[in-house]
């Protein structure tokens, strides 16, 4: 699908930098794909000839490991996927997948980065939100490893709700075992918490994966605790 990046209102914040004939030149060299949930956006050992763009849906980003995958981050768009693969190695070294209906934008490498060469602007914006990804992952993963499954299972829950739905009322975008691999946890124990915290009225979770956050200030308390 040729897109229409005038009049975006899924732009980036360093695509809003961009001037009137780059915009021209990045719907040039732009192609708006959709994706359904489960497909693969772009895969782990593939050459990475594009920047990947999502601009609506979410989506999970995931890397081989020893024993099996490992869910490394989920994305909300509006986000950009892959920008240090891309530009560090072209071969991917992680997968990305839609976990939602989702939609993204395929920007020519070259162009993108002319705007960096070009426009210092954009290219500000571009490392910022670099760092930014940078420094949640590295507060996410100490968290991770110093926290006990109770403490990060909250802390998962508390930031589907204040940053992916920004909502106490969403259905859960990972399934059990997915939840448990994003934990480094085992399925059963996973299994095991959430009955526990649907037990002491903290929240209350539906067959059809429909999760109310009940308690927020438990939540907050278990987080923060570990």
């Amino acid at each position: 699908m040729k897109p229409d990046c005038k009049f975006c209102k899924m732009k980036s914040p360093a695509a809003e930098l961009l001037k009137p004939d780059e915009i021209d030149t990045l719907e040039q060299n732009c192609a708006q794909v959709k994706f359904s949930k489960g497909e693969t956006i772009f895969r782990e050992g593939t050459f990475a000839t594009n920047i990947v763009y999502l601009r609506a849906g979410l989506v999970k980003i995931h890397m081989k490991g020893p024993i099996g995958e490992k869910i490394l981050r989920l994305n909300k768009a509006p986000a950009y996927l892959g920008l240090p693969t891309t530009f560090g190695d072209r071969v991917n070294h992680y997968s990305a997948t839609a976990i939602t209906e989702s939609e993204v934008c395929f920007i020519s490498l070259d162009a993108f980065k002319n705007f960096i060469y070009s426009n210092g602007n954009f290219a500000y914006e571009i490392i910022m939100d670099l760092c930014r990804s940078e420094l949640a992952d590295f507060q996410r993963f100490t968290n991770l490893s110093q926290k006990q499954l109770p403490g990060r299972i909250a802390e998962l829950l508390l930031c589907f709700s204040n940053h992916l739905f920004k909502s106490n009322a969403f259905e859960l975008p990972l399934s059990i075992t997915e939840l448990a691999n994003f934990v480094s946890a085992s399925r059963e124990s996973v299994s095991r918490q959430f009955s526990e915290l649907s037990r002491l009225g903290i929240i209350e979770l539906t067959h059809d994966k429909k999760l109310t956050i009940l308690r927020k200030d438990m939540l907050d308390k278990i987080s923060t605790n570990g």
